[in-house]
């Protein structure tokens, strides 16, 4: 009963994982999260693969340290870099990291065009090369990088006429017109779903993997009799490396931004 009782680690590259802490919340009410974002080495998504990689296993590291009983790896960049090599590194600990929601954006409508926004290293990786090759027969899936959007995020800007002229930018490079749906290869950019989806248009579906990451953790917690089922409601502490009290005050606010629901 002790082990069930200790938090939930949850890691992100800034804050932008705080929309997959929020399906976590709504899903597994009773747990305890200790989040921890690396805003002070934001953005991961332009850096070199390696420095991802300690950056990555160090915050890891610091979250088992301080207590928690599983991970969540929050960052698309992050789990492409170093998921693999943490669960080598501590395979007891149930640990979970994210991809973009290719899958149900292809199933969604055939032979259509699925754009996948994500950050530059995201799109690099072996391991959405691989994703992305899988579902190449179903769908005109076309990479987007999105250098520069996780920053609003992190500055707390997620609308005004700044962030949609990026947005419109963004899209017109791919032909927005013939968009089908739009997969958030990036846990920072659910935040600005709604102005991407005013620019998209409503026809155009949006998908995340947040809902699915947090299902998979709650499966994997049951399976190794982690899951806090102490019918009080849990807590949520945040920890950035800027360690300054707007970022806290900005996860704060992320955590309830357009409800918990």
């Amino acid at each position: 009963m002790e082990e069930c009782m200790k938090p939930v680690g949850v890691f992100d590259s800034g804050v932008g994982g705080i929309s997959v802490l929020r399906e976590l919340v709504k899903q597994m009410p009773d747990e305890d999260f200790i989040y921890m974002g690396d805003s002070v080495h934001a953005p991961y998504g332009t850096k070199p693969l390696d420095e991802v990689r300690k950056l990555t296993i160090d915050n890891v590291r610091f979250l088992l340290e301080n207590g928690a009983k599983s991970i969540v790896v929050a960052c698309n960049t992050a789990t492409s870099a170093a998921v693999a090599r943490l669960r080598e590194m501590y395979p007891d600990v149930p640990l979970v990291g994210i991809e973009p929601a290719i899958k149900p954006a292809v199933l969604y409508k055939k032979d259509s065009c699925v754009v996948v926004m994500a950050t530059p290293m995201t799109l690099k990786q072996e391991k959405f090369q691989k994703l992305m090759h899988n579902y190449s027969s179903m769908a005109d899936i076309v990479p987007l990088p999105c250098p520069g959007l996780m920053e609003f995020v992190e500055r707390g800007i997620l609308d005004g006429e700044e962030l949609t002229g990026y947005i419109i930018n963004l899209l017109d490079s791919v032909n927005r017109r013939q968009i089908d749906s739009i997969v958030l290869g990036c846990t920072h950019y659910p935040f600005v779903r709604d102005v991407i989806q005013k620019v998209a248009g409503n026809s155009v579906l949006i998908f995340d993997g947040g809902a699915g990451t947090a299902r998979e953790m709650k499966r994997r917690l049951f399976n190794a009799g982690l899951l806090n089922n102490s019918g009080r409601a849990g807590n949520v502490k945040f920890i950035n490396s800027l360690n300054t009290e707007e970022e806290i005050k900005l996860c704060q606010f992320l955590l309830t931004y357009g409800g918990r629901n």
